[in-house]
């Protein structure tokens, strides 16, 4: 499963590096590493939503008080 947050200016100021790193802490806990890849990549044009992230082709905008939310229900929901 590819997951890739936005990394670029406006999501890195709404909190994308914070996301981020709750995303790998909770991969490695669950032990995901060979299920699930993070990846960055800049702007996806969704920039007045918060922070960009997809799962395969569906975009969510998450916030940092929201990623452990999304973590169970978007990610490990659906391994």
């Amino acid at each position: 499963m590819k997951v890739t947050v936005c990394i670029g200016s406006s999501c890195h100021l709404k909190g994308s590096k914070q996301i981020i790193d709750t995303l790998q802490a909770l991969v490695k806990e669950h032990k995901l590493e060979d299920k699930v890849e993070l990846c960055g990549a800049f702007c996806m044009k969704n920039c007045v939503n918060g922070v960009s992230v997809t799962v395969g082709d569906k975009l969510f905008s998450v916030k940092p008080d929201t990623a452990n939310e999304f973590f169970e229900t978007e990610i490990l929901g659906k391994l």
